[in-house]
Formats: C-alpha cells, structure tokens, sequence
C-alpha cells in the first residue's frame, strides 16, 4: 500500500502539532519535543519539522509510504522537489537514527 508523504517545516513545533492534529482527527504517532511530529492516517503520512535550513510553512519535500520499497531513496522531480520513498519501517529507522529518544515504532 502506497501513502503520499507530505512533510513541512515550522518555527511552532507545539501550536503546529494542535493545529494539525485538528485537521487530520488523530495525535501524532511520533513526537520529538521542539523538533519533529509524525502522524500516519490510512492515506497520509505527514510530518513537521523544525527545520532552520526551510522557512516555516514551506515544503521540505514529498514522497510515498510504499511498503515495497526495498531501500529508502529519493529524487528530484523537473522543479526540483525532493520525492522520497520509503516503507514505515525505514522510516522508523530514519528517525530513530536521528532522536535515538523517539523510540519510534510503526504499528
């Protein structure tokens, strides 16, 4: 099953994961204080990061949830966004590499 992956950066980590968690119905599945907020419905994976590299509100890059993927990648399209694509568990070990304290777990 294929999900679009949808990630953007903020400068609010804790107002962006209230505002967002109206709009999707659901609490993140994974939180990192001031940092970093993961929700995955049946058709999204969306996340948020504090991200002084990317403006806030804008697009850090898009992407697919595929759980084919055998291996994490990601390419350029013709207007130069990034398109990853991953399974959640490569996901799970990109952010558990990055805050070992997430302790994050796909279900």
């Amino acid at each position: 099953m294929k999900k679009l992956h949808i990630a953007l950066s903020t400068n609010d980590i804790a107002a962006s994961i209230k505002d967002y968690t109206t709009r999707l119905g659901c609490a993140p599945c994974s939180e990192v204080a001031n940092e970093y907020a993961l929700w995955r419905t049946e058709s999204l994976n969306f996340s948020i990061r504090q991200d002084v590299s990317c403006p806030a509100g804008e697009l850090r890059h898009l992407g697919w949830e595929d759980d084919a993927a055998e291996a994490f990648s990601e390419q350029k399209d013709i207007n130069g966004v990034t398109w990853e694509r991953f399974s959640a568990a490569q996901q799970a070990e990109e952010i558990n590499a990055l805050w070992p304290e997430a302790k994050y777990l796909p279900s």
